[in-house]
């Protein structure tokens, strides 16, 4: 039988799966030490925790909690009060529950974003920011980050000046997707004040704030929104665990009913169990425990990264220190190719992610994202090695 030939949709043209998720298949082999995927440690998931909640929604709410159902309310209220404590104000109406962050930037992508309309992204950043942007036909303007300070606010002005006037902004502001650095609390209030300034939304891609292990936190850009045009998307899959793919969405409560209209265009609801239990997990007192082992687990797994990439690359390189989140960003001589380099890591059983990755128009070709959380502190040393052979091979 032949294959017919068909007309596809042009999204489905332009949007390219994640290059990461692809080298990531490669890294599979249980003998290869991965430093490339955004994992917390198996080991330091909170199994008997979740277990315990799964058990206690089905006891209570029976068949009701396998049914389909509307935004768990009560988890919807916690998010209220978790976004007030970081310094945040919104209301029960302004919230939207997601399957994961990345559905967030999905749904807001199609609310404020046309085929064609400009964006305003970083130059190196999360897969999935390029997949709801250039991925959707978007005009994509980049601009740099500063790897001590985050995204550069002059770049981001002059972006914004520039007719025609982009329609979205997308920031990663804490411990970001790949570089670990965070944007400062004054360049948040700044970035709010563009978005007011020129009328563009901004969404705040925020998974990873809740895992600083270092330093004070820094309050989110949202909370300097005067106009009502930072868009807040967080997710409980770093909180908790991946696989629970639960996220949200702060949003204006006015755009309520459109981002619910699109949101059941993509997949109805999140799970009614998985809201329920985590709605137990956080609200019993089990999350503030957990993110204490988790952080705690993963400064000494950056100490150790750090210590291993000054004992073997020294002047060598250069990297960054993040505070929290999961990702170092390491920067080698311009002549070394990160990605010629990834499958001779793999023949010494070390992974890693090439910078080009994550780069949106080139670049950044001999830099390379390593994942610290997914790697005991007995292992560092081992990985690291095998990686500065691989990238001094001839």
């Amino acid at each position: 039988m032949t294959t017919p030939t068909l007309h596809l949709a042009s999204e489905s043209a332009d949007l390219q799966r994640s290059i990461m998720r692809e080298l990531l298949t490669l890294a599979v082999d249980p003998k290869i030490i991965s430093l490339a995927g955004g994992l917390p440690a198996s080991s330091l998931m909170p199994l008997a925790e979740v277990r315990l909640c799964l058990d206690e929604v089905l006891e209570t709410e029976g068949a009701r909690a396998l049914q389909y159902s509307p935004p768990y309310e009560p988890l919807r209220q916690w998010i209220v009060e978790w976004m007030a404590r970081r310094g945040v104000t919104c209301t029960l109406d302004e919230v939207s529950i997601t399957s994961g962050a990345q559905q967030g930037l999905a749904i807001l992508s199609r609310l404020l974003l046309d085929r064609g309309d400009p964006a305003v992204i970083e130059a190196v950043t999360f897969t999935g920011v390029q997949q709801v942007t250039a991925g959707r036909g978007a005009q994509v303007r980049t601009i740099p980050t500063d790897l001590t300070t985050g995204a550069d606010m002059e770049a981001l002005e002059e972006a914004l000046s520039r007719e025609p006037r982009p329609r979205l902004i997308i920031l990663i502001p804490d411990f970001h997707n790949p570089l670990g650095v965070s944007l400062t609390a004054e360049k948040r209030r700044r970035a709010a004040g563009l978005a007011m300034a020129y009328g563009v939304p901004l969404i705040e891609d925020d998974p990873y704030s809740a895992l600083r292990f270092e330093g004070e936190a820094v309050t989110p850009i949202k909370a300097y929104d005067e106009a009502g045009l930072v868009f807040y998307v967080g997710s409980f899959s770093k909180l908790i665990a991946p696989a629970l793919r639960l996220g949200w969405i702060v949003a204006p409560a006015a755009l309520a009913d459109r981002i619910t209209v699109l949101r059941e265009s993509l997949d109805l609801e999140s799970s009614g169990l998985i809201q329920r239990a985590v709605h137990r997990f956080v609200s019993q007192g089990m999350l503030e425990p957990h993110l204490e082992q988790l952080n705690r687990a993963n400064r000494q797994r950056r100490d150790a990264l750090l210590a291993e990439l000054e004992a073997h690359f020294g002047e060598d390189a250069h990297w960054t220190r993040p505070e929290g989140g999961l990702f170092v960003w390491m920067t080698l001589a311009p002549d070394v190719d990160t990605w010629d380099r990834f499958r001779p890591a793999l023949d010494r059983r070390v992974a890693y992610i090439p910078g080009a990755a994550f780069a949106v128009v080139g670049g950044a070709r001999n830099a390379l994202r390593l994942n610290f959380s997914n790697v005991g502190p007995e292992r560092m040393g081992e990985a690291v090695g095998r990686l500065a052979q691989a990238l001094r091979a001839g």
